[in-house]
């Protein structure tokens, strides 16, 4: 009789923190918590053993983990994590180890993302991937001949950061663009849109046409088979994805615009599925 493996995928924010047990490539258990953003290292941690102790059995092969922030892959530290001010410099792989006895593997979610979808999602048939958050940030993670690629400081492919017209990438293509620089939330402006409303459907060319100028940045940086995009902008696709098109039509090389895919995420629950995930690529 064959051993079950389950494996536990952690996704910590700063506002939720959710685990999830999969199964033979499922999820088949998820608990969650409210993550006590101002407490300390300590009450922050109890919240985390909280939602793995819920998925955790004598079955559980590893355990992954997503967060906000710079890490340090290979010792598995946690560096100035997003809405958690106490979490400065934080030894996650090294607390889990030593309380659950199974290996722990630790990287920022857009990295999550990207590997999540690789083994659970839409990339499944491609060795070569980029995929690309679009929420209240800008994040994204690379997947090169079937491996992570993640820079020496896990910093690889932080597109957010590189500057753009008045701002940076991050602010004209994320949820930034709809907040800060047009004063309506992203999700408000789709409500719109789906009402026929053509200021809300005017919002989202202009936000399509930023993001199409971006990723013809990452098709000369990186050449990949696939983008997947993901995050709660992603959403409203289909209200943006003909100025997006439309803004990379004079990329240079016809023969990659033929080829290229550029899609959106329909994997439930991702950011639980790439943490968990992260066992797997590192094989």
């Amino acid at each position: 009789m064959e051993t079950i493996k389950n494996m536990i995928g952690v996704d910590l924010g700063g506002s939720k923190i959710r685990a999830g047990k999969i199964t033979d490539g499922k999820i088949v258990k998820i608990t969650k918590a409210k993550t006590p953003g101002k407490g300390s290292v300590e009450e922050v941690m109890e919240q985390i053993f909280a939602v793995i102790d819920g998925c955790y059995d004598e079955f559980t092969t590893s355990i992954g983990v997503g967060a906000p922030s710079v890490v340090d892959v290979e010792k598995g530290i946690v560096y100035d994590v997003v809405n958690i001010p106490s979490w400065k410099v934080v030894p996650l792989k090294d607390i889990l180890e030593k309380r659950y006895k199974v290996p722990v593997y630790v990287n920022n979610d857009a990295n999550c993302f990207v590997v999540g979808e690789k083994y659970f999602g839409k990339a499944k048939p491609y060795k070569n991937i980029v995929g690309v958050t679009l929420g209240t940030g800008l994040g994204c993670g690379l997947i090169f001949n079937g491996k992570l690629y993640e820079g020496s400081n896990c910093g690889a492919g932080e597109f957010g950061n590189v500057p753009y017209l008045q701002h940076n990438v991050e602010y004209y293509c994320s949820g930034q663009f709809f907040t800060d620089e047009k004063k309506i939330s992203a999700l408000d402006n789709f409500h719109l849109a789906q009402k026929g409303d053509p200021k809300a459907r005017q919002l989202f060319d202009e936000y399509g046409f930023h993001l199409g100028v971006v990723l013809k940045s990452i098709l000369y940086s990186y050449d990949p088979e696939i983008i997947i995009l993901g995050g709660s902008v992603a959403n409203s696709f289909e209200y943006f994805k003909d100025a997006m098109f439309h803004a990379i039509q004079d990329f240079a090389y016809s023969s990659v615009l033929a080829n290229i895919k550029i899609d959106v995420s329909d994997l439930e629950n991702s950011a639980i599925y790439g943490a968990a995930a992260l066992q797997m690529i590192k094989e």
